[in-house]
């Protein structure tokens, strides 16, 4: 999973707190520290649905998860209350994003 390319693309979406990280020089380890916890979050919310539905296709939960931890983390941004209803997060695009950048093999 491409956390960081995830991250970098929820930070590119929020063009004020991008800008004010890279005025500090905070932008990489920001990234980074975000990354870490959407990859913890991520597989806390598989585990969790895992459990609740053991059932279901392993790819479904991790959807899923990654859905939840994506939304969670966006909760948690400044500006996330301000952000235009019109352009929420979501892992389409999220994943249309990495896809795109992602090199073929």
């Amino acid at each position: 999973m491409q956390y960081k390319t995830i991250v970098l693309h929820l930070l590119e979406q929020h063009p004020e707190i991008r800008d004010q990280l890279k005025k500090d020089r905070q932008m990489l380890p920001t990234m980074e520290r975000y990354a870490l916890d959407l990859k913890t979050r991520h597989e806390a919310w598989k585990d969790r649905l895992s459990l609740a539905m053991p059932e279901s296709d392993p790819s479904h939960i991790a959807s899923e998860a990654l859905e939840l931890a994506l939304k969670e983390l966006e909760d948690r941004l400044p500006t996330a209350s301000h952000r235009d209803d019109n352009e929420p997060l979501s892992l389409d695009a999220a994943m249309t994003f990495i896809r795109q950048r992602s090199p073929r093999g």
